[in-house]
C-alpha cells in the first residue's frame, strides 16, 4: 500500500511546495493531517498565505470544496442550513448550508461569534449535523480547514477549547524567508498558479488512505515513549487529554506513512507533537517543544 501511494504523496507535495515556499515541514503535517482524516487550523497575520495554502489543499486532494468566509454578524444557519417553508407544497424543506461539502474552508474562523463557531462541532467530530431535531450526514471524507487571525486584532474571538480539541493540529506559517519572497515577487500570482494544479487524489483514494493510515504499527517501545510524553505534560496545569494522546498517535501513523515506512518511530511522533499538542494545552509552540524536550533528557 505505501509503494503504491508513495508517487502521488511525493507529487502531492511537490505541487503544493512550488506555491508555498520554504515552508515543507507545515505542508507535509497538513497532508498528514488530511490522510489522519483530522481537522487542522491554520494561525498566523493576515496575508502569509494561510488562505493559498488551504486552498491548494483542496484542489490537490481531489474532493469537492466549498468556502465560508466568517464575519461577526454570520449566523449558525448560514453555515448549516436552515428549513424553509415551501408555499406549493405546505411543507418545511431543508436547505442545506455550504457545510454539505467534502472539503470546507473556514477562512477567519474566530471572526464570527463563539454560537457560529459551535455550529461547526457536531460536524467536525461526528460528521454530521443536526438542524430541528433531524441528522443530516455529511459528505466523506469530510475535512476542515480553518484559518484564524491573532487574537490582538480587533473583531476576534477566542475559539473556545472545545472546539480547538476538534482539530488534530494547530499550524503557523510564519513569515517566509527573504529569497522565498524574493521569488514571489517574480511569480504570477498564487491564484493563477492555483487555477493550474491538477488533482492528484480522489475521494475513494482519500477513504482508502485513512483507513490503511489506522495500520500503521507502533511498537511496544513507542507506545511507551507516546505515554512518557503525556504523563509529563500533566504535571503542568493544563495536561494532555486521552483525545489528544490519540491524536499523537493517529498523527504519527500518518507521518510515517509519508516517510514511506509501515510503523512509526520515535522521530515521527516528535515531528507532530507540537502541532498536535500546543492548542490542547492552551500553551505556545515553544512551550510545547520544552515538554518533549524534558522527555528525551529523561
Amino acid at each position: 500500500m505505501i509503494f503504491r501511494y508513495s508517487a502521488q504523496i511525493e507529487l502531492f507535495l511537490q505541487e503544493i511546495n512550488v506555491l508555498i515556499l520554504d515552508k515543507e515541514q507545515q505542508t507535509k503535517l497538513a497532508l498528514a493531517c488530511l490522510l489522519a482524516g483530522g481537522h487542522v487550523l491554520f494561525e498566523d497575520l493576515p496575508g502569509l498565505g494561510k488562505t493559498t495554502l488551504a486552498s491548494a489543499l483542496s484542489r490537490l486532494a481531489g474532493l469537492n470544496f466549498g468556502r465560508i468566509q466568517f464575519t461577526n454578524d454570520m449566523l449558525a444557519s448560514d453555515v448549516l442550513g436552515i428549513n424553509m417553508f415551501n408555499q406549493k407544497d405546505h411543507v418545511f424543506e431543508f436547505k442545506r448550508g455550504p457545510i454539505f461539502t467534502q472539503i470546507l474552508l473556514a477562512d477567519e474562523i474566530n471572526r464570527c461569534s463563539p454560537k457560529t463557531q459551535s455550529a461547526l462541532l457536531e460536524a467536525m467530530e461526528e460528521g454530521a449535523v443536526t438542524v430541528d431535531g433531524v441528522r443530516y450526514v455529511l459528505p466523506q471524507p469530510f475535512w476542515v480547514i480553518a484559518t484564524q487571525n491573532p487574537l490582538f486584532q480587533s473583531g476576534t474571538y477566542a475559539l473556545p477549547e472545545s472546539q480547538l480539541d476538534r482539530f488534530l493540529m494547530r499550524l503557523s506559517l510564519g513569515y517566509p524567508s527573504r529569497s522565498a519572497e524574493k521569488r514571489l515577487l517574480l511569480q504570477e500570482s498564487r491564484q493563477e498558479l492555483i487555477a493550474q494544479i491538477q488533482p492528484v487524489f480522489n475521494a475513494t483514494e482519500i477513504i482508502e488512505l485513512q483507513q490503511w493510515i489506522k495500520q500503521v504499527y507502533l511498537s511496544e517501545a513507542v507506545l511507551e515513549y507516546l505515554l512518557n510524553l503525556a504523563e509529563q505534560t500533566r504535571t503542568q496545569k493544563h495536561g494532555l487529554s486521552t483525545r489528544g494522546v490519540l491524536a499523537i498517535k493517529i498523527a504519527a501513523q500518518a507521518y510515517a506513512f509519508i516517510e514511506k515506512r509501515s510503523y512509526v518511530i520515535t522521530d515521527d511522533i516528535q515531528r507532530v507533537f507540537v502541532a498536535v499538542t500546543a492548542h490542547r494545552m492552551n500553551v505556545t509552540d515553544k512551550d510545547a517543544f520544552k515538554q518533549l524536550e524534558m522527555v528525551e533528557v529523561l
